[in-house]
């Protein structure tokens, strides 16, 4: 079926893309840009929550954002690796949602299934547009690729305004209570303890550094085109 969305959000995780660029997606989706965010994993090796609560967590959180869709691919957790196999996957969805855009996150991370799966998207974004690879589906070649930031700090290549949707953000990130909030069952985990304000924090800190409130910041694929003023004016 033909179709093409604005934006195509990967993450390793259910709850990736919303820790790294939340209040991003929710100011285009606010804007009527068509969203949709594909987790890599169904995230099994979690230390809280079970698979079918975090799909319906995901799920709570990607209506919260404004997204159309979230789609979930079948590769094991902790099993993400640059195989022509698990490619192909990323390959596949993108091809079918056609976007503008994709986002995928920084490959600097300290957890190696986020830098893998930033990797694999990098690989997925030009093999996509291959008329020889895979060759069942039809080529796409999405415009840009720009990667998010999960955990840490890093100076990024430029900034997203988020300061009227910061609180989306936070509410979505909320909606894993399994993750984020320790339960009577529940370990205590890095994503338990104040990791929601510690999120808050940083983008307060990226904002702060462009003269913003909130921010969010990316890095880019390819070399950026300003068509803005370099005065301000």
């Amino acid at each position: 079926m033909e179709q093409q969305v604005d934006i195509l959000a990967f993450g390793a995780h259910a709850d990736d893309v919303e820790i790294g660029m939340g209040g991003t997606l929710a100011k285009f989706a606010a804007e009527g840009k068509k969203i949709v965010i594909c987790d890599i994993t169904e995230a099994e090796l979690s230390s809280n929550g079970t698979v079918s609560i975090r799909k319906e967590e995901a799920l709570r959180a990607a209506d919260i954002l404004g997204a159309m869709k979230r789609v979930t691919l079948d590769v094991p957790d902790r099993g993400i690796y640059i195989t022509d196999e698990i490619i192909q996957k990323i390959v596949s969805v993108i091809r079918l949602y056609k976007p503008k855009a994709i986002f995928a996150p920084y490959d600097q991370d300290r957890h190696p299934d986020h830098g893998n799966a930033s990797r694999l998207v990098k690989e997925a974004f030009f093999s996509a547009g291959i008329r020889k690879f895979h060759s069942s589906s039809p080529v796409h070649k999405a415009a840009h690729l720009y990667f998010y930031m999960i955990n840490g700090f890093h100076k990024p290549q430029f900034v997203v305004d988020i300061e009227p949707f910061m609180q989306v953000k936070v509410d979505s990130l909320q909606a894993y209570g399994s993750q984020f909030t320790r339960g009577t069952d529940g370990v205590s985990t890095p994503l338990t303890e104040g990791y929601i304000e510690a999120v808050e924090a940083r983008e307060r800190m990226m904002g702060k550094d462009a003269g913003l409130r909130y921010a969010e910041g990316f890095f880019s694929y390819n070399t950026l085109i300003l068509h803005q003023d370099l005065l301000g004016d």
